[in-house]
């Protein structure tokens, strides 16, 4: 590298001077770069497939990208979908087969944010990853179920990259403040506080999480500081840090105080207390997993499409990700918190396992029990039992309990409600 390139690689943003050059660098992923993991594998064996990087934003897909393709020591190329045309995409097939035919070196194509590209890109670029023209890798936040092709969808494997954990945004933060191409020369130290604040707001996106720090570090710089603070973390996210430790005691109570407003019919309150809870960095399907549970627990029978509404929401959260995904959380918010409340079937729920745990293995009535052998019926399996739909008005005049619980009530639905 000559003088200049250093310049200007100094000069480069921090998450890309610490982009990881090995795999021995690539921190995260780990159901994917693990020990005897997929990635591990190609990586021992410099063989690459054509697939696709699916995740959210910062958690790897360029870097991971890079480094299989300069492994496997391919011609890398790489294109945004966002600006990239079939003109540009025939001019780099053509200098593909060149290559593979003169020289028998393989092309690897990379394509940012590919969910951009339109139906007729995509069949442009069909047949050339089918006859192994191109080893195409493919990067996307969306899910490319839908918005990839399905014929390039068949040719491709598909790669789920996830969220970065708190560990692993740790162990970046720490490489980035510790080495000299990173602020090592800063000599900077953060705050737990601070730390804790930018793991937060980061919300697994290392590249947010790198951003913020360089950014804290010129505050720094500007202010002759020596320390990184809350303070500083909160000005170079331009957000206000909420006070909520998810592992603490104030996580229960907010979602105490959500899932109480909702019972008490408060949807104002409960949108209050839900937007803290998203504010602070709660999980959103942690949210949406909290409302399935209550649009059985708390509203039931008394509006039986609430756990409906509750489930769809929990699919669109997974479906849209943050920050649109406040959008159907609101409206599942305001529908249960006004939607008719019983909780008369999770009453008779306890009362049944009750009585599952307290009598034990009570036997199944004989005209109960299925009946598929001769023997077992001789044994007398399935006699007398009555076939509700051949009966008047449906109604069977035998129980369906064992002896010792025959005539217990369990659910009784509230009249003003529930049938």
């Amino acid at each position: 590298m000559d003088l200049f390139s250093q310049k200007m690689n100094q000069s480069a943003p921090l998450a890309d001077r610490l982009r990881p050059q090995t795999l021995s660098e690539f921190f995260g992923q780990h159901h994917l770069i693990g020990p005897s993991q997929l990635i591990q594998n190609l990586w021992k064996s410099k063989k690459l497939f054509s697939c696709i990087l699916w995740g959210p934003p910062g958690v790897g897909k360029t870097t991971l990208a890079h480094l299989l393709a300069n492994h496997v020591q391919g011609e890398f190329i790489a294109l945004s979908a966002v600006t990239a045309n079939v003109k540009e995409l025939k001019s780099i097939m053509e200098e593909a087969q060149n290559r593979q035919k003169l020289y028998g070196k393989t092309t690897i194509l990379f394509i940012d944010e590919i969910h951009r590209f339109n139906k007729a890109q995509q069949d442009y670029l069909l047949p050339y990853v089918e006859k192994g023209v191109v080893t195409f890798i493919g990067a996307t936040t969306e899910n490319p179920s839908f918005e990839v092709i399905s014929a390039l969808l068949s040719r491709c494997k598909v790669l789920t990259l996830e969220r970065l954990s708190k560990q692993d945004i740790t162990k970046i933060v720490t490489r980035a403040l510790s080495e000299e191409k990173g602020l090592g020369k800063s000599k900077l130290h953060i705050s737990k506080e601070a730390q804790e604040a930018l793991l937060e707001l980061a919300n697994g996106d290392a590249r947010s999480a790198l951003n913020a720090l360089e950014i804290s570090a010129f505050i720094c710089a500007q202010e002759k500081k020596a320390e990184i603070t809350s303070s500083i973390i909160e000005q170079a996210f331009q957000k206000k840090m909420l006070y909520y430790d998810k592992t603490a005691e104030e996580h229960y109570n907010l979602i105490s105080a959500f899932i109480k407003s909702m019972r008490g019919s408060d949807p104002n309150a409960a949108l209050y207390w839900m937007m803290r809870m998203l504010e602070s960095g709660e999980d959103p399907l942690f949210i949406a997993r909290r409302m399935v549970i209550f649009s059985s627990e708390d509203i039931g029978n008394a509006d039986p499409q609430a756990l409906c509404l509750a489930i769809a929401t929990m699919q669109a959260v997974n479906f849209v990700g943050m920050p649109e995904a406040k959008i159907p959380l609101a409206q599942a918010c305001t529908y249960l918190a006004t939607a008719p409340k019983s909780n008369t079937s999770y009453k008779a729920m306890l009362l049944a396992q009750t009585d599952a745990k307290q009598y034990g293995n009570l036997e199944v009535p004989l005209h109960l029990r299925n009946a598929p052998t001769q023997l077992m019926k001789d044994l007398n399996y399935g006699k007398g039992y009555q076939y509700a739909h051949d009966q008047p008005q449906s109604t069977v005049t035998h129980t369906h309990f064992p002896q010792p619980l025959i005539g217990k009530k369990y659910y009784s639905p509230t009249p003003k409600h529930e049938k």
